[in-house]
């Protein structure tokens, strides 16, 4: 079994070592060492990254069976190599340490403010959750936990990480049952928090930094809490107000005031696209006037065709829907020119005995694409815009045909 240094000092980034192993892991370069301080994926916490031998690792996990560290190499060492130096990466390191005992901190804080266990957590190099089994939580559930973590970093309280035997277990208050047979390694923050984890941490809670609990989701009866800590909470911060500042800049008001900038812009955007709907209802309903009075009678309906080459589908579904609330009335319509798209939307009131899904199908056809619907209702379109029209005077043939033969 590899020696793991960082159990004993997981600021230790550099170190010699003898490479004892040389396998293929999933077909990329690995060794095993005799001892190593790059971190293993495990408990949750993701593996490190670094040098070796001058040779970028690029990832670090635990072989099943003997326990032997296996670092994944974007090369091979060079032939021959028997000792090496290696290097972890510090800010990886540092971040990911950072976050592990965070999430000790704040999962404690749970179970002391709200009784609330941590049933499980996800660290990665872009987020870090713990999943809790009490839902919901409010926002004021949320700053409790999150005052109480921020006083214990402030405190500066000690964080202990040690091998305990079994027989010492008794008289360990752990925050979770063991899961897990073997060698046992706690990781203590006296009077908060004592839990088993293999995980790096870091020396004491001041060097964790701020803590802050960005977002809280529900998911069933459990809550999902996701959190920074330390440089990411530093970054999250200056990106949060480097934002607030542009946007009071940008339209002249104090920091304090673009809340209520965005709350009167919403109100203004709302009353805005109200007015534009009313506007666009009363054009719809001019149009559509318009249209029904260049109909011409075919049989006993009326006919209204035409060709609107700049209007969407969704304004030809509007006027349809107008001219058919009149009985006794067919609608062709249709909207595309050369070099764009063409759509098609028929309707018929609901005295007229005509298919209009059929006469849709063939326009769409004629102008290279597909359509249909229901016998009253039916749209559809086509990539060759330029052919609309004669597919729209196609159609309006064969439906006047058909009327005028009924």
């Amino acid at each position: 079994m590899t020696e793991r240094l960082h159990y004993d000092d997981p600021f230790l980034l550099r170190f010699s070592a003898r490479v004892v192993e040389r396998v293929q892991w999933e077909d990329r370069p690995a060794v095993v060492l005799d001892r190593t301080a790059f971190y293993a994926t495990g408990g949750g916490q993701p593996h490190d990254t670094g040098i070796l031998g001058g040779v970028d690792v690029v990832e670090v996990v635990e072989r099943e069976g003997d326990g032997a560290v296996v670092h994944v190499l974007a090369a091979p060492l060079p032939p021959g190599t028997v000792e090496v130096e290696g290097e972890v990466d510090r800010a990886r390191r540092l971040d990911l340490t950072q976050q592990h005992t965070g999430q000790h901190i704040i999962s404690a804080a749970f179970v002391e403010v709200l009784g609330a266990n941590t049933v499980s957590f996800h660290l990665s190099a872009d987020y870090a959750t713990i999943d809790l089994d009490r839902a919901p939580l409010s926002a004021e559930d949320l700053a409790r936990v999150e005052d109480l973590a921020n006083e214990v970093v402030l405190e500066n309280r000690p964080v202990i990480s040690r091998f305990v035997n079994r027989d010492e277990l008794p008289s360990l208050t752990l925050r979770k049952p063991l899961t897990h047979a073997g060698p046992v390694r706690i990781v203590e923050i006296p009077g908060f928090d004592c839990s088993a984890c293999g995980g790096t941490h870091v020396r004491a809670t001041g060097e964790v930094g701020l803590i802050k609990l960005i977002r809280s989701e529900r998911r069933g009866a459990e809550s999902r809490v996701e959190f920074l800590c330390g440089g990411r909470a530093l970054a999250d911060y200056r990106a949060k107000n480097a934002l607030l500042l542009d946007l009071a800049r940008e339209f002249t008001v104090g920091h304090w005031e673009v809340g209520d900038l965005v709350h009167r812009l919403d109100d203004e955007l709302k009353e805005a696209r109200r007015e534009l709907r009313a506007a666009r209802d009363a054009l719809l309903d001019a149009e559509a006037a318009m249209l029904r009075a260049r109909g011409m009678p075919a049989g006993d309906a009326l006919m209204v065709h035409a060709h609107l080459p700049d209007h969407t589908p969704d304004d030809l579904k509007h006027l349809a829907q107008r001219l058919v609330a009149e009985p006794g009335t067919v609608v062709l319509l249709g909207s595309g020119q050369a070099g764009q798209k063409g759509a098609f939307v028929f309707a018929r009131g609901a005295d007229v005995g005509l298919h209009v899904g059929n006469l849709v199908r063939q326009a769409c056809e004629a102008i290279g694409g597909r359509g249909g619907g229901r016998p009253e209702f039916a749209q559809g379109g086509g990539t060759r815009g330029e052919g609309v029209a004669g597919a729209l005077q196609a159609a309006l043939e064969t439906a006047a045909q058909e009327l005028q033969s009924g």
